[in-house]
């Protein structure tokens, strides 16, 4: 059995990321190094060095370690251990947010007001534990913590474990992102991520209600009293599954009436897939419909804002659509019943007779675990047909 490699001598002085300076022990060589960071003169750029401790012992090499260290440290360079919150959200709101979507940033801003509020901006990241996450979970569910802003009494104005979820995966976000990003000098904004593995609330049982075919029918009957649009957009929304942020930011130009298709570009998309799925007949006859009502199209946007026809209707006014509808539909109000509940009907309107991978390519999915476990859900009537179908290929194969 060949003998394990002899690990080298090495000794470490001065803290890292800040000063640090290591002096090892080269056996190819019979001599001892001293590697250490430095900054390139003129430039934001650190580059890594070694030289060589000369004829000196190990004991003589810790020595001149621990000097080279002191010399290095610079008192005036915040330390990776004592950035704060306010320090982080301040680059990240900076550098990171911009580049996302306008829901994104709107988010982003609100749990930086949030986090500030609950943390304190001058709370030194590295001390934030179990209890300060426990605590952060609790107010939001109490109501106690809120957006600036947000009206009605502390009970009323709690939310549930999805919304909280969706706060503290930005905190994380933010945590992760400072771990892997330097601060110019070669030391990384954040040491380790704190909260790293901590539970995120997850719901129980989250609501996904789905709208039935009678509630659809009865939109469509109404459509005309809440807008020249708005039937368009229900249809699509029924016929085509996707979701009502890509569908309002369709353009003519996506629209392949010949081929019957529809282009659902990637920068629309919430996930980036970029897909051209067959359009059923009743979604071609309403876009033809529509078409043949408009004057002049192009380029144009299927669904244009009021106040400047060169951008698309925002989902404040989708939103809006759909409360007018449910109200003049005299349906009951339910929780999170929205257009998402549409894209919930399509799949479970599919599900019997369509092979997954097709199910995911017409409604956009990327993953059928998304579709398996977020959207479909289970029924009587395909249960009942699932068993009927059983007993009759049992049946037959008996014969």
């Amino acid at each position: 059995m060949a003998n394990a490699k002899k690990k080298c001598w090495s000794y470490s002085a001065g803290e890292r990321g800040r000063n640090r300076v290591r002096a090892y022990e080269d056996s190819a060589r019979g001599a001892i190094f001293f590697e250490f960071y430095e900054s390139v003169p003129g430039t934001a750029e650190v580059r890594r060095t070694r030289i060589s401790a000369g004829e000196i012992d190990r004991e003589a090499a810790k020595s001149k370690a621990d000097q080279l260290a002191a010399r290095f440290s610079d008192t005036d360079r915040p330390r990776a251990q004592d950035a704060t919150l306010g320090k982080l959200f301040d680059i990240y709101t900076r550098e990171v947010t911009p580049a996302k979507g306008d829901s994104k940033r709107r988010h982003d801003h609100r749990c930086v007001d949030l986090f500030s509020r609950c943390f304190g901006r001058n709370r030194k990241v590295l001390t934030l534990n179990r209890r300060d996450w426990d605590r952060f979970i609790q107010d939001r569910r109490r109501g106690t913590l809120r957006p600036d802003g947000r009206k009605g009494k502390a009970k009323e104005a709690g939310v549930r474990d999805r919304q909280i979820a969706y706060d503290l995966k930005f905190l994380l976000s933010v945590l992760n992102w400072a771990t892997l990003s330097g601060d110019g000098r070669g030391a990384p904004l954040l040491e380790r991520n704190p909260l790293r593995g901590l539970p995120v609330p997850k719901e129980e049982n989250p609501r996904r209600p789905l709208v039935n075919e009678a509630q659809y029918l009865q939109l469509r009957k109404i459509a005309s009293q809440v807008d020249g649009n708005f039937e368009l957009a229900l249809v699509l929304a029924h016929e085509t599954g996707h979701r009502i942020g890509a569908i309002r930011q369709l353009r003519w130009s996506d629209v392949d009436l010949t081929e019957k298709r529809i282009l659902w570009r990637a920068e629309n998309d919430k996930i980036g897939m970029e897909h051209s799925p067959p359009l059923s007949g009743e979604a071609v006859r309403v876009l033809e419909q529509s078409r043949r009502k408009r004057e002049s199209i192009g380029d144009g946007w299927l669904f244009p804002s009021p106040e400047d026809s060169s951008k698309p209707c925002s989902r404040h006014l989708l939103r809006d659509w759909w409360r007018r509808a449910e109200k003049l539909a005299e349906m009951p109000r339910t929780a999170r019943l929205g257009w998402h509940s549409l894209r919930r009907k399509f799949v479970n309107d599919m599900k019997a007779d369509t092979p997954m991978a097709d199910l995911c390519y017409l409604g956009g999915w990327k993953s059928p675990l998304t579709v398996m476990t977020v959207y479909q859900q289970a029924d009587q009537v395909t249960m009942k047909n699932a068993l009927t179908n059983r007993d009759q290929r049992r049946a037959a194969s008996a014969r």
